[in-house]
């Protein structure tokens, strides 16, 4: 196995602990127009672009003129109301910046609205250590589909067997997998073991890798082990 030289990144339930706050933004935002959904039925799907989530739950098309205004309903409701919120997991500015000490390469791969993401991204506080973020504007299809994963790695210039995903949910997994890579999961998202088969490793989130980076996929990395202090592992809730 090729030493990982490369890491990509989902955002929402991996560095942002934003998934709840996805799924209300989606609630509310249908509520007003009428469509009445379980917040369950949403935050299961948190993970899918909007594309993907909003003809699954109600059956109407994102591209639809009724679609077109719930989806900018929500990003309004999620960037005024609920943003101001939220923060980043534990570990996240730490491991990130860990990462890019030891020479990995770090981009982004996100379904979120590129405004959106620029936004969240700040939350990290990791400053110069993320090298290019893919957005929902970089692709045809949102996660599932692997097209957002694959133009992360093309921008990080490197060979799938080099570079691992790291992200929260089964659709993370399942676009990285289709694009020829592997993922390590993090339970911070939500989801349970099971639910983040396929995953070569799981952690309960940004600290817990941190703290086991040095048994973990990315210890033959580009620069090694580390010498640093590492953080602690903070235990996440888990989501059935």
């Amino acid at each position: 196995m090729a030493p990982i030289r490369g890491v990509i990144f989902d955002v929402d339930g991996t560095l942002i602990d934003s998934n709840d706050a996805h799924a209300r933004a989606w609630v509310d935002a249908l509520e007003e127009f009428g469509h009445k959904v379980q917040f369950e039925e949403v935050r299961r799907r948190i993970g899918m672009g909007g594309d993907k989530l909003l003809p699954e739950v109600t059956g109407i098309s994102k591209d639809s003129p009724e679609g077109e205004k719930i989806s900018a309903r929500c990003s309004d409701i999620f960037m005024e109301q609920l943003l101001p919120g939220l923060r980043a997991f534990p570990g996240t500015k730490e491991l990130l910046e860990e990462l890019h000490r030891r020479g990995l390469k770090i981009v982004i791969a996100s379904s979120a609205q590129k405004e959106k993401l620029r936004e969240l991204l700040k939350l990290t506080g990791a400053n110069g250590v993320i090298e290019s973020a893919t957005s929902s504007s970089d692709a045809e299809k949102s996660k599932p589909d692997p097209d957002i994963v694959e133009a992360a790695l093309q921008n990080l210039g490197l060979p799938p067997g080099e570079v691992v995903m790291i992200g929260d949910t089964p659709y993370d997994i399942e676009a990285a997998a289709r694009a020829g890579l592997r993922t390590i999961g993090f339970r911070s998202g939500g989801w349970t073991d099971s639910g983040l088969a396929g995953a070569i490793a799981v952690y309960d989130g940004p600290a817990d890798l941190l703290a086991q980076l040095d048994s973990s996929p990315l210890a033959e990395g580009a620069g090694g082990a580390s010498t640093a202090p590492q953080a602690e592992a903070t235990p996440q809730q888990r989501y059935v």
